[in-house]
């Protein structure tokens, strides 16, 4: 581990003085594989996953299931050269409303948070924010995050840096009735962050679909949006994948879409181009795997956003 932060201190030392990405300065500390020696120097490589979703948050024991079972496939996505890994809502735990129910679990009323593992929850939180910092990888990663009582919690997304912070956090905006009735507070705003130089826009659960709010990353000037959706104990879950590349195409972006290993849902994690056409995609057999791939900026998201707020001006005007 001695020897893995020592590799990473050279690295970032030659970013700083080059003015290098992270990316571009470990190519000369690693071999380049084959098939990648002409790869473009923007290049950002990113791993998305799928997961085992646990639904209990009072079961410390399948708490830390869930977070060894990320922090395995943060090691693969770092093994595969990603600079950033993102992960499924509920990656850490998809609470349950009948698990949660204070009324429960025969009965859907209020959730009683206060049974919930929290200091477990925010251990392996910790684990997976000390790993990506060890791995100098970029993690998104979902969770629910705590809100003193009696406020309910947020349904969340924290974006750990290869530094091993947390340097942001998401909160879901368009909860669906049973969140928003018994169980999370909505969060008010969209949040964007860099690797790279490449800007992410975050999205969680039902807020796939509202274009409005892809809408809104296209004017935060995003490279692409991270979307994790659980499709756990959900029907209609074929529609979200055309949605995202919908979104994906109208607004010449990325997406990475990201849901859980559940093979009753019929959907897999998969990233879609700015074009809309998928590029990578998880196991098909929907076992827990990443799908990795390269981003690139190609003309097309330039000169479709560019096309799109000079028509938004002449018809404003």
């Amino acid at each position: 581990m001695t020897a893995h932060r020592n590799f990473k201190r050279r690295v970032r030392a030659r970013a700083a003085k080059t003015g290098e990405s992270y990316t571009a300065a470990l190519r000369h500390f690693r071999p380049t594989p084959p098939g990648e020696e002409d790869m473009p120097e923007n290049t950002l490589r990113l791993a998305v996953a799928q997961s085992t979703v646990h639904e209990d948050p009072t079961n410390a024991v399948l708490l830390r299931e869930s977070g060894a079972e990320v922090r395995g496939l943060m090691k693969q996505a770092a093994e595969a050269g990603a600079r950033l890994v993102h992960f499924t809502e509920g990656a850490l735990c998809f609470p349950s409303k009948q698990v949660m129910s204070e009324l429960g679990p025969d009965e859907v009323g209020p959730s009683d948070w206060s049974k919930a593992e929290w200091a477990v929850l925010q251990d392996e939180l910790d684990r997976i924010a000390a790993l990506s910092g060890e791995l100098g990888i970029w993690t998104v990663i979902p969770s629910v995050h705590q809100l003193p009582a009696p406020t309910r919690p947020y349904n969340s997304m924290y974006v750990v840096s290869d530094q091993g912070k947390v340097v942001g956090r998401y909160d879901e905006r368009m909860l669906s009735t049973t969140k928003i009735t018994w169980m999370y507070s909505p969060g008010t705003k969209p949040l964007t962050f860099e690797v790279d130089g490449y800007r992410f826009g975050l999205a969680l659960g039902l807020d796939v679909l509202f274009p409005e709010l892809f809408t809104e990353y296209d004017a935060l000037d995003v490279d692409g949006v991270l979307t994790s959706y659980s499709t756990s104990g959900s029907a209609g879950n074929e529609v979200v994948p055309t949605h995202a590349r919908g979104y994906a195409a109208m607004n010449t972006y990325w997406i990475s879409l990201a849901v859980p290993a559940n093979p009753a849902a019929g959907v897999v994690s998969h990233v879609i181009d700015p074009r809309g056409e998928l590029v990578a995609e998880g196991p098909a057999d929907s076992t827990p795997g990443i799908a990795v791939t390269d981003l690139t900026r190609v003309d097309v998201t330039t000169i479709g956003r560019s096309f799109r707020r000079r028509t938004r001006e002449r018809v404003g005007s």
